[in-house]
């Protein structure tokens, strides 16, 4: 993570937040006039989308501003699994709409209907492009410096909306030439996409929230950072989980039998500031223990 301080982070994540709902409601008041307009089913798949991307990015909004919140006496490892909920929440609320335009999908591909007013629509399709480009390169921006599940969540679908309103205008032009089919059929497919992108989401919130370890590549460079010290004969019950913005790396070293506990403590805090450099927001527990009882710790922990 390349964020250097706890404010950049919190100014990041939530101008990200903002400019996800301030985008999503100019969408959905301008693409449900062009479904009033036009009466097409994929561009009410669109319009359902964006609808759901206001209450979306809304709640992720509102959960984010709790989960930025500094610990407290009743929560000591601070409120940042508040992000997994939004990123649940939103996750939620794409899969509810994917359902539902899989099934207008499927009545409008059975019973295809003409659709009116297509030019009024592929503008409103390519305005929408145009914005939902911006916000994805933000989002994208903020999630490289903070790598924030909940923005990610948000992105997620955003970017599906390129897809979305990308199908849109493709559905809008062949229905002008007579493949009326299409417009039903384009609303199925992007049902199909934002519901295997809702599981995605699922998955990873669930995974922070059941404290998944870190990445391998993230606990790989851990690893190098311990041993990299020269006084560091080793390490064993490497912990990790991610939190919000802040890792919690917790691990056991192996040293010298002779070394004094101001020693230990020294060379410990050297290994703690080069992961901090590393992972700015990480929270690091090192317990340190002789070598010569290392063997016996490692086999009753076997044992239990």
């Amino acid at each position: 993570m390349s964020v250097n301080n706890k404010d950049s982070y919190e100014s990041l994540v939530r101008f990200a937040s903002g400019s996800a709902v301030f985008v999503a409601v100019v969408l959905v008041l301008s693409k449900v006039w062009a479904w009033w307009l036009s009466g097409s089913a994929s561009m009410l798949a669109s319009s359902t989308d964006s609808l759901l991307d206001v209450f979306a990015s809304l709640t992720s909004f509102i959960i984010l501003r709790y989960s930025l919140a500094p610990a407290d006496d009743e929560h000591r490892f601070g409120h940042g699994k508040a992000e997994n909920l939004a990123a649940l929440m939103q996750a939620s609320f794409v899969l509810g709409s994917a359902i539902l335009l899989i099934l207008h999908g499927v009545e409008r591909t059975v019973s295809p209907q003409p659709v009116s007013h297509n030019f009024a629509a592929i503008m409103v399709s390519i305005v929408a492009i145009l914005l939902t480009l911006g916000l994805v390169a933000i989002q994208r921006h903020v999630i490289n410096k903070t790598r924030s599940i909940a923005i990610s969540a948000d992105s997620l679908h955003y970017q599906s909306d390129l897809l979305l309103n990308l199908g849109v205008i493709i559905a809008l032009l062949l229905s002008q030439y007579g493949f009326i089919y299409a417009d039903g059929a384009f609303a199925v497919l992007v049902g199909v996409f934002l519901g295997v992108g809702a599981i995605k989401i699922s998955i990873r919130a669930v995974h922070d929230l059941m404290d998944h370890e870190l990445s391998e590549q993230q606990v790989e460079r851990i690893t190098e950072l311990i041993r990299v010290n020269e006084q560091s004969l080793g390490f064993h019950e490497l912990r990790t989980r991610q939190s919000g913005k802040i890792a919690f790396i917790q691990f056991h070293l192996e040293l010298k039998d002779d070394l004094t506990l101001y020693q230990a403590h020294s060379i410990a805090d050297n290994i703690e500031q080069a992961i901090v450099k590393e992972f700015p927001n990480a929270q690091v527990l090192i317990h340190q223990d002789p070598q010569s009882v290392v063997k016996q710790e490692l086999s009753g922990e076997q044992q239990r």
